[in-house]
């Protein structure tokens, strides 16, 4: 087998590490091109292809992070990471696992964590790595890479999202709200919600802010009754659509361009929490619809 060969075997996974990562699909394609650079540059054959490749990502994506911070910093309004409609990373005995790591909950959380503690989270509880694989990712010894991961861990643990355990009754419930939206169906929307659902948007300066920041069922009603007509007025339409591993939609206008993605969490049979990314920015990686 090529190196070619090898790294387009390992790239869905080199993505996967880096958009957990990062939290940009951009971001993330560039630290794997740089990866891939550096590999077929190397003159010495690594034991491990994977493991080699998968630490060369990391430190990159560590780098990308700690002047990523920096910027975020000055974003306007709620950040929120560039929506993935598919994680090319395919594991079918952890498939669930994956998709909870992805969500929009999960990455807002490894957000709060030093760039080291997020990557030796990502390597080590989400993708499986040993420490020694993973100390040598991150440049530091495996006994401080233990310490590393447990702060993370705790940290993750105590805020960690809770979600629907049926993945089928999430998209039944998601499908449901999407139709009364779509219908205008103020009734059948507030009986989706929970009582202390939030809405909240990131549109980055850069777009309308429909939905900033609202928490509670009335609240969120009357935000999304306000947004019928403006979506209907752009000729909106709504699709169902896995965002980030979880239930959502993406709204494409009359040309097919992408207007916003919507992730849904789903608990005890309602909407817990609706996250909406309006920012252009960040939805350029979705193609448009094909005519």
């Amino acid at each position: 087998m090529t190196r070619a060969e090898e790294f387009q075997g390992l790239r869905p996974l080199l993505f996967s590490i880096a958009y957990r990562l990062l939290g940009s699909v951009s971001e993330a394609e560039d630290a794997v091109q740089e990866t891939w650079l550096r590999y077929a540059a190397s003159a010495t054959e690594p034991a491990s292809a994977k493991a080699f490749l998968s630490a060369t990502v990391s430190r990159i994506a560590i780098d990308v992070l700690r002047s990523a911070r920096v910027r975020r910093e000055s974003y306007v309004g709620p950040w929120f990471p560039e929506p993935l409609l598919a994680d090319p990373y395919q594991d079918p005995q952890r498939s669930a696992e994956l998709a909870d790591s992805l969500s929009m909950a999960a990455l807002l959380l490894l957000e709060r964590l030093s760039p080291l503690e997020r990557a030796v989270f990502v390597l080590r509880e989400v993708f499986g790595f040993g420490f020694p694989e993973v100390a040598a990712a991150v440049g530091r010894s495996e006994a401080a890479c233990r310490q590393l991961a447990v702060r993370a861990r705790r940290h993750m643990d105590a805020g960690r999202p809770r979600f629907e355990a049926d993945r089928s009754k999430r998209e039944e419930l998601a499908g449901r709200f999407l139709d009364a939206f779509r219908d205008g169906d103020v009734d059948r929307l507030t009986e989706l919600l929970s009582a202390d659902v939030r809405l909240i948007g990131d549109a980055g300066g850069k777009a309308p802010q429909w939905a900033e920041r609202f928490t509670g069922a009335g609240n969120v009603t009357r935000a999304l009754a306000a947004l019928m007509p403006l979506f209907a007025k752009a000729g909106a339409q709504v699709r169902p659509h896995q965002v980030n591993g979880q239930p959502g939609a993406v709204f494409r206008d009359r040309d097919g361009k992408v207007l916003s993605t919507w992730a849904l969490e789903v608990l005890d049979g309602r909407i817990q929490t609706i996250r909406t990314v309006n920012n252009p920015d960040k939805l350029g990686h979705l193609a448009p619809a094909p005519s």
